[in-house]
């Protein structure tokens, strides 16, 4: 009579086709979590510049010209920008650290044909341009 022997363990294959799945998953997962980061440290420079927008659409709406020293854009900083400016009516989203390190781009108003009111912003790409995928949703062409 022949004794039964229950199985102990895993074998050698099994263990290298969970080591591939992971692989495989790691593979997907890495290159997404990146994209995510530089979305993340891209929308810092919409949430930064959210004061001197607001101050831009007053001056705006009342017919005066928007004074950018107002609303102290050169001390405006963050983990990720390196300073904001301004010029003909554009917010330049300067990034110094980070996945967009070296990279901006800039927030112009969309403006009502109607009433010439702001409807929102709209974020372009200059010379040193953040990648359109990495650009926050709320203001991508």
């Amino acid at each position: 009579m022949q004794k039964k022997t229950v199985q102990q363990g895993f074998t050698l294959i099994e263990l290298m086709i969970v080591v591939a799945i992971i692989g495989i998953l790691a593979a997907i997962a890495l290159p997404a979590y990146q994209d995510y980061t530089a979305r993340a440290q891209a929308s810092e420079g919409l949430s930064a510049t959210a004061g001197a927008r607001a101050d831009f659409g007053v001056a705006s709406s009342e017919g005066e010209d928007y004074d950018s020293t107002v609303s102290g854009l050169g001390n405006l900083d963050g983990r990720y920008i390196s300073g904001v400016t301004f010029a003909a009516s554009v917010f330049t989203v300067s990034f110094g650290d980070g996945v967009l390190d070296t990279g901006s781009f800039d927030l112009s108003p969309r403006i009502s044909a109607t009433d010439g009111q702001i409807q929102g912003w709209t974020c372009k790409n200059p010379a040193a341009p953040v990648e359109t995928k990495y650009l926050p949703a709320a203001c991508r062409p």
